[in-house]
């Protein structure tokens, strides 16, 4: 076990591929995969309640106004990815096929995740507040950005989507946060005191998407629908999306002189996309008989980034406890 901690991979990072092995083989079916979509909801609800009992209404405040941040953030989600998704699409598409050659482009207009870069923001000891702000405004304004940005980059026309998915984040992460920064004074003592309960939904609601996301993709028959050898090209593309993707946030943040936990921040806010968002857009936006395809670059980037994150995350984790135990 030491040998692999070495290596970035401890018991959390166990249990994340266990949980990609059960959502590939032993999926969620029927009413256990209602049950596992209200444990989902209920998990990350309960999470931004103690993210709002835990932080100072004075750090939330400074998440807002760290415009900088803020503003690179919202580029590199919706400037430099439509960029790199084109080019990427240029090079790759003649041997894509031009249907997952649309979902790489779908891909790259997405907004970032919710959930899971604030809860890796959390672990990796970044600016809590400041991926709050960033990752809820992304995805609240991607509701109505990523349909146009598909009608120019996709050449899609027509279609909506509904506000469902800004009422979705303002139920599930904006009223569960107000209400703990409501209740901070009362319970914010407990919470700072017992860090592990926010630890363990940090890292529990992280399992929970990483199974389900996997799972719904094995039910939907995702991974049966293309050849092995187009699934192994395009996990090839998806990665190559991912690296630039991560590598030029984390030299963005560096080359800025961004403090750390700005750094943290625009690495797992800037270089997510989120899989939640991107099912329910694609669903309005596509013909049925296509959505499969479209989605899978988005469901493989959306699995591979996960994985990345928590090794990130955990190694930052652990060399900040290193740091502070010295």
């Amino acid at each position: 076990m030491n040998q692999l901690k070495r290596i970035g991979i401890d018991t959390y990072m166990i249990l994340l591929f266990v949980m990609v092995l059960a959502g590939a083989f032993l999926p969620a079916r029927g009413m256990a995969a209602t049950l596992l979509s209200h444990a989902s909801y209920w998990a990350v609800t309960l999470l931004f309640f103690l993210y709002g009992a835990k932080l100072d209404p004075g750090a939330v405040r400074a998440g807002f106004l760290n415009w900088r941040l803020q503003g690179l953030t919202f580029a590199a989600t919706y400037v430099l990815f439509p960029m790199l998704g084109l080019g990427l699409a240029a090079v790759f598409g003649g041997v894509l096929g031009p249907e997952m050659t649309m979902g790489l482009l779908f891909l790259a207009i997405l907004p970032s995740t919710v959930q899971s870069s604030i809860a890796f923001t959390s672990i990796a000891g970044g600016n809590v507040p400041a991926a709050i702000c960033a990752a809820s405004v992304s995805n609240m304004v991607g509701v109505v950005l990523t349909p146009l940005l598909a009608t120019l980059v996709l050449h899609q026309e027509g279609g909506g989507v509904s506000l469902d998915a800004v009422l979705r984040i303002g139920e599930q992460i904006v009223l569960p946060f107000v209400l703990g920064q409501l209740l901070r004074r009362w319970i914010g003592g407990f919470v700072q005191r017992h860090k592990v309960l926010t630890m363990v939904v940090d890292r529990g609601a992280i399992l929970l998407i990483v199974y389900s996301a996997f799972g719904a993709g094995t039910v939907a028959g995702l991974w049966t629908q293309i050849p092995a050898l187009s699934l192994l090209l395009l996990l090839a593309v998806v990665w190559i999306f991912l690296a630039l993707a991560f590598s030029l946030m984390a030299w963005g943040g560096r080359r800025l002189g961004l403090p750390g936990e700005d750094r943290i921040t625009l690495l797992f806010c800037g270089s997510t996309k989120s899989l939640a968002s991107g099912l329910p857009i694609a669903s309005a936006l596509f013909p049925a008989a296509t959505v499969g395809a479209i989605v899978l670059p988005t469901m493989l980037f959306h699995l591979s980034q996960l994985l990345l994150c928590s090794v990130l995350a955990q190694r930052w984790a652990r060399a900040a406890a290193e740091q502070a135990a010295e």
